[in-house]
């Protein structure tokens, strides 16, 4: 029998022909038939015509995720063929020398709208963004099985609001199958030993989208003076003094994550108490390290799209062109400003617009010598540009 129809308005109906997989709520989504988190439904134009095959979440801002723009079933066989993809993509495609920490489905990219999986070792860590794939869980599960073998099998919810996340770090990820992980868990990453967490907090301790830029860092840093802000659990740093900096500072305004990148780097054989891990706002420090006139060949700065660890709060629109108003001074002329964001609303130009009044403030020049995105198994659609999210340049100062 033949799906009945949810019809989509002239303004969904262009962005779907287009390619687009999702349908925001609207005055046409109001008035749909009543349905089901994760119920399968026929997309349609005013007159019948269908549009796609999609999941429904009938309250997301995101009302439903288009799985095929064509006729489908969601089985085990379809699931199947689809984890299958991704992980033939990454396979075939993506170099994971010395590496089993990686994303093996990435949402839009992977033809799986509203969830990731990440591998971690013998673990999978499966992110919902929607809870439209709530039902067919087991279904993903047993294809994940299958492909890979896994140990354990875990899942966190994410809405997205993750900002009312951020105080209840404990408890948000449950083991759906396997045997579960005693404390934090080994991953390798371009050869580098990196501890996660599958358990507790938001986040595992290590961001894999910024892998391959990563080792582009062991490329440059023999030799340097590096810095580090929002250093996180430090993985940036550690690639940094594996390759050869000569010291890393790691600056966090949180001890508990500092502590975990002195772990880190303690995992990879090096000695922390040669490197200098600073607690503090990164602004303040900044300005500490400024007053004692130290200097650096290479700053990095990763921050996350708002911070909000203690009295420390940062956002990307604006506070980035005040940070590099203030790590400038302390690079070297002819030294690399390396800075990055994640913020999907900020695109390309108006991110460059930042570091331009940045160092203009300054008194400086920058000049970008690459522009990098994210690594290639956190691939996106061309007809998604939401999934190019991820902005990482390197510019020479002078």
């Amino acid at each position: 029998m033949k799906k009945p129809a949810f019809i989509v308005g002239p303004q969904t109906v262009q962005m779907l022909q287009l390619g687009h997989p999702w349908v925001l709520s609207d005055r046409y989504t109001k008035q749909w038939p009543k349905g089901r988190n994760g119920d399968l439904i026929r997309l349609a134009d005013e007159g019948g015509r269908t549009l796609g095959m999609a999941l429904l979440d009938p309250d997301d801002r995101i009302v439903a995720r288009v799985l095929e723009f064509g006729p489908m079933e969601l089985d085990q066989p379809w699931i199947d063929a689809k984890v299958q993809q991704a992980l033939d993509l990454r396979q075939r495609h993506i170099d994971l020398a010395d590496t089993n920490a990686y994303r093996l489905i990435n949402g839009e990219g992977d033809f799986l709208p509203g969830l990731t999986v990440d591998r971690y070792g013998d673990y999978l860590m499966v992110q919902l963004f929607s809870r439209s794939w709530r039902p067919h869980l087991s279904m993903l599960v047993s294809a994940l099985q299958k492909a890979l073998q896994p140990i354990g099998i875990y899942e966190k919810f994410r809405p997205q609001q993750t900002r009312k996340l951020a105080d209840k770090p404990k408890q948000l990820s449950k083991l759906l199958w396997g045997e579960p992980v005693t404390g934090r868990l080994s991953v390798l990453e371009n050869g580098l030993t990196l501890l996660v967490d599958l358990e507790e907090g938001l986040n595992t301790g290590l961001f894999g989208d910024q892998r391959e830029n990563r080792r582009d860092l062991m490329a440059r840093a023999t030799g340097a003076r590096v810095l580090n802000l929002f250093a996180y659990t430090g993985a940036f740093s550690v690639a940094a003094a594996v390759a050869g900096a000569t010291k890393v500072t790691s600056v966090d305004a949180s001890a508990q994550y500092l502590d975990w990148a002195r772990e880190n780097f303690a995992a990879n054989r090096l000695n922390p108490k040669r490197h200098d891990f600073l607690v503090g706002d990164c602004r303040n420090v900044l300005q500490d390290l400024r007053r004692q006139g130290q200097t650096f060949d290479i700053v990095i700065m990763d921050p996350p799209s708002f911070s909000t660890v203690g009295k420390s709060r940062f956002t990307t629109s604006g506070g980035t062109s005040d940070l590099v108003t203030d790590a400038l001074p302390l690079l070297e002329s002819g030294g690399l400003l390396i800075t990055s964001s994640n913020h999907q609303k900020v695109d390309l130009a108006d991110y460059l617009k930042e570091l331009r009044r940045g160092a203009l403030a300054a008194g400086s020049t920058l000049r970008v010598i690459a522009n990098l995105g994210q690594a290639g198994d956190f691939p996106y659609p061309v007809t998604f540009p939401e999934g190019r999210y991820l902005k990482y340049l390197i510019s020479v100062k002078g």
